[in-house]
């Protein structure tokens, strides 16, 4: 990489780590969707992983999504609990599947859609 390259590259990276903090751990007016799945590691990857499956027309089943994320992030009990939490809290729907009504299918509510929209926006809009 060249002086002048290298040069460019710090600067974008530094635009890039300086938007991300802006719209994350920085952001005090951060929806509280949101800031649920920043809380931690773990839940930051869920989310990440679970809104690519759902954008890819993906149906995802608990053991999918329980699966997103390697198992060295969070044990089977707290990747169970975040998936029940985030229901509970209504930023993820479950419902029954059509096939087999003993599955359970996951979704992100409207809200978590629309804020994870407006987040993705922000994120990806920098100068």
């Amino acid at each position: 990489m060249s002086g002048i390259n290298k040069t460019e590259s710090i600067n974008l990276s530094k635009k890039l780590i300086k938007n991300i903090l802006e719209q994350t751990i920085l952001n005090k007016s951060i929806p509280d969707s949101l800031g649920f799945f920043q809380s931690d590691t773990y839940r930051f990857f869920f989310l990440m992983s679970f809104m690519l499956e759902y954008f890819e027309g993906n149906e995802i089943s608990q053991e999918y999504a329980i699966s997103l994320v390697p198992k060295k992030f969070a044990s089977r009990i707290k990747r169970l609990q975040v998936l029940k939490q985030a229901v509970k809290l209504g930023y993820l729907s479950e419902t029954s599947s059509d096939r087999d009504r003993r599955r359970r299918i996951y979704k992100p509510t409207e809200g978590l859609l629309n804020d994870f929209l407006a987040y993705s926006e922000k994120i990806s809009s920098f100068s």
